[in-house]
């Protein structure tokens, strides 16, 4: 099954400025794909439209057998809880700490404490941060905050992850140590769709790859465009 299917969708902005231009796209349940273009190719357009931080303006949007089109406003934070979204600046809260931060997205669905505490202490453990759970982010390190901000995404547990250039401000080291978290998900059956520059570290990875420009699709490395 299709984890994401975008069908001629385009998505126009106020002044006439398309952000995607009938774009045609499959990821299968359980893929790793990563998505390149210059800046303002479409890339953080099209994950927002994946997370219904937009809709589209024309086109259909399926997410996990869900018709992103028909979904009424009521059930878009049902839909999110599904989708695990990584960005590039962390948004984490300063004034919380670390445990509470990775534990916002359990707490607004109503988990109880004992449950909350469990899942985010795993969720930690995995990306290697559980001494840090009562710090405050401003004492952590740039790589710490995006690890933070992983555990954060993967704390409900959702099938489907989205990151928006995770590790445009990490060096080297820390991008590959980011790049091996994700490939760690993907291989217990996360579906994973990552925007970034860095085409050098991607080619590494060996995994399909999407190029946009100027909101069309130019190319995909492992199949013919539609």
């Amino acid at each position: 099954m299709a984890m994401i299917h975008f069908d001629n969708v385009t998505k126009r902005y106020p002044g006439g400025h398309d952000g995607l231009n009938n774009v045609t796209l499959r990821v299968e349940d359980g893929e790793m794909v990563f998505l390149t273009g210059h800046s303002g190719a479409g890339k953080s357009t099209l994950l927002k439209l994946i997370g219904l931080l937009e809709r589209s303006s024309r086109g259909q949007v399926h997410v996990n057998g869900r018709n992103l089109n028909r979904l009424r406003s009521r059930h878009i934070p049902y839909h999110r809880r599904e989708v695990g979204m990584i960005f590039q600046d962390h948004r984490l809260l300063p004034d919380r700490t670390v445990f509470d931060n990775v534990a916002l997205p359990l707490i607004v669905t109503g988990l109880g404490h004992k449950e909350i505490g469990r899942r985010v202490r795993a969720a930690l453990d995995k990306v290697g941060l559980l001494r840090k759970e009562r710090a405050a982010p401003v004492t952590l390190s740039g790589g710490e905050q995006q690890r933070v901000g992983i555990a954060r995404a993967v704390v409900s547990k959702p099938p489907l992850l989205l990151a928006d250039e995770p590790t445009g401000n990490l060096d080297p080291e820390l991008s590959r140590e980011i790049m091996d978290l994700f490939t760690q998900f993907n291989q217990v059956g996360v579906t994973l769709m990552i925007a970034t520059h860095d085409l050098d570290l991607i080619a590494r990875m060996g995994r399909r790859i999407l190029t946009l420009s100027n909101g069309h699709l130019t190319r995909d490395n492992r199949r013919e465009l539609y």
